[in-house]
C-alpha cells in the first residue's frame, strides 16, 4: 500500500452559498465514508481561504514571515484527502470519485518515500 494525496482545487473567490454547498458536502461525506469502509481512508481536512496562509521562508539563519499567497490565482489547494491505496490506478479511481461528488478539479499525487 502507498499513501496518496487528493488535493482538491478550489476556484478563486468566494465560497457559495450554504444551499449550493450542502449537496456538495454530503456527497463529499459519502465518498469519505466509502473510503473508510474500504480501509484506505487516513486523514481529510479543508483549508480556509489562502488570504490567511503564512508563508515562512529561511534567510541568513533567520525566518521571515510573509502574510498571504504570493501570487494570483485562479485556483488553490481548498482541502484534501490522504489515502493508503494498493497502487496509482486505485488512487485514481478515488480521485475521480472526489472529482464527481465536489464538481472540482482533484489532483492525486504519490507520497515520497
Amino acid at each position: 500500500m502507498s499513501h496518496y494525496l487528493l488535493s482538491v482545487m478550489e476556484p478563486a473567490g468566494p465560497l457559495p452559498d450554504p444551499e449550493f454547498l450542502e449537496p456538495i458536502m454530503k456527497a463529499v461525506g459519502d465518498v469519505d465514508q466509502a473510503m473508510k469502509d474500504a480501509g484506505i481512508w487516513v486523514y481529510a481536512g479543508g483549508l480556509h481561504d489562502p488570504s490567511t496562509a503564512t508563508v515562512l521562508r529561511a534567510k541568513d539563519g533567520d525566518v521571515i514571515p510573509t502574510d498571504g499567497p504570493f501570487v494570483e490565482a485562479r485556483e488553490h489547494l481548498g482541502g484534501f484527502t490522504i489515502i493508503d491505496a494498493d497502487d496509482l490506478d486505485a488512487a485514481l479511481d478515488w480521485g475521480g470519485r472526489l472529482a464527481v461528488a465536489t464538481g472540482l478539479p482533484i489532483e492525486v499525487r504519490p507520497f515520497r518515500y
